[in-house]
């Protein structure tokens, strides 16, 4: 297939000890390395040290690296990574490994290294990307790696800006000629008034500050809904057919000292197309188990009346005690519905998942949602965290609030992204 001018300059030009690519999302960044990687192996058949290649988790490096390009050498090629993360790859045994924490790959302290790739590069632990410059020990060593910009304090835009051998090509999504038109244009539509438009259109190194979700604190009234059984001509908001909902779930979120306990009730329609948030409330005081558990058995109640049946009740996994007692009551009075633990994803990814539903006019309101409209409109980044991105937890917004909501659509993220 043809390469863009970026990528054939990559190819010819990245001749450093280090070499990155840096920039938006779907820019093309690492499509090249597909190719690089086997340059890079086979020119150093028979010299000492190991072949790594490092990711965020042995999961993504599989999805974002080694599937991909089984799927463009064969698996005579590319093969299957071990239960020793070890993939054989044109010739070489290539260790596989997660660098998101330092004791992912201990067992490379005291190995030399002769190349290593390096997949999603700014989310790795600091200390990995320390030990890895060690490693890194013979005259032919080199290094590829491939990044999304975050913070511009962030430990590896300091390196970037060093005067260490470094190959350093900047990417913006335009820089992809392949692409859609009209996806570039929802994708600008989707993180348009977001810290993530800087990053992963622009492909700048961009501090997040302010409201989270601007789009929505500037004018929620924007995401109202009603759902609706038959669509009217003259309501003159937003419909969204009661039939088209294929699923309902609540989010439980416990509080503390200075927290309270949140419900929150989100559905899905069909082909993860719109995200609508149904009823939430939110809750104070020292609560008793049964007193919980009979408010939210309440919740469940109006909801059931309004919308009709519930899938899923998902609980702050961090309270076993509570989630066991929850589980209990809604088994014994609505055993139709499944209670499970949240699994908790990342905030942050959440959060990415939210504006894009926002950004995309996919994320909706109803009545009854005031505590849960609110938390959101109210949402900021901590300014205090000049070196990541955290959203501010300190008791002046309802966090709860948006962990639940959060609870109810986390194991959809990549069916709503990628619909």
């Amino acid at each position: 297939m043809p390469f863009s001018v970026k990528q054939q300059e990559y190819f010819e030009n990245a001749n450093k000890r280090w070499n990155f690519k840096s920039g938006a999302t779907r820019s093309g960044k690492t499509h090249m390395d597909y190719f690089v990687i086997p340059k890079r192996i086979r020119s150093r058949i028979g010299k000492a040290g190991l072949v790594v290649i490092l990711g965020v988790s042995k999961g993504t490096i599989e999805r974002n690296i080694i599937e991909p390009m089984r799927q463009i050498w064969g698996p005579k090629l590319v093969g299957e990574i071990n239960s020793k993360n070890i993939c054989r790859m044109f010739g070489e045994d290539v260790y596989c490994l997660g660098a998101e924490k330092i004791s992912q790959v201990s067992k490379l302290r005291g190995s030399s290294i002769k190349y290593c790739y390096g997949d999603e590069v700014a989310d790795w632990s600091k200390e990995v990307f320390e030990m890895l410059k060690s490693r890194l020990d013979k005259p032919y060593s080199c290094f590829d790696g491939a990044l999304n910009p975050q913070n511009p304090t962030h430990w590896l835009k300091e390196f970037l800006d060093s005067n260490a051998d470094i190959y350093l090509q900047t990417y913006t999504i335009f820089d992809n000629p392949f692409l859609d038109p009209k996806f570039v244009e929802e994708l600008c539509k989707e993180y348009e008034g977001t810290v993530y438009y800087d990053r992963y259109i622009k492909g700048l190194w961009k501090r997040a500050e302010g409201a989270i979700y601007r789009k929505f604190a500037d004018n929620p009234k924007a995401f109202y809904c009603k759902i609706v059984d038959h669509i009217s001509d003259d309501i003159g908001v937003k419909q969204i057919l009661k039939s088209s909902i294929m699923e309902i779930c609540v989010g439980v979120d416990f509080g503390g000292n200075k927290s309270g306990h949140a419900f929150v009730v989100t559905a899905k329609t069909r082909g993860y197309k719109d995200l609508i948030l149904l009823r939430s409330e939110r809750h104070f005081g020292e609560l008793l188990s049964d007193d919980l558990n009979n408010l939210l058995l309440e919740f469940i109640a109006k909801v059931l009346a309004e919308y009709g049946p519930i899938d899923y009740v998902y609980w702050d996994n961090a309270e076993t005690v509570l989630g066991r007692g929850i589980k209990k009551a809604i088994g014994d009075k609505y055993p139709s519905i499944t209670v499970r633990p949240a699994i908790k994803e990342t905030v942050n990814d959440r959060i990415r998942c939210t504006t894009m539903l926002m950004g995309s006019a996919r994320f909706w309101y109803c009545d009854n949602c005031k505590t849960v409209k609110d938390a959101l409109s109210d949402a900021v980044w901590n300014e205090k965290e000049l070196t990541k991105d955290e959203r501010l937890d300190d008791g002046s917004t309802d966090i709860d609030s948006l962990d639940s909501m959060e609870y109810t659509f986390e194991r959809s993220m990549k069916q709503f992204i990628n619909s």
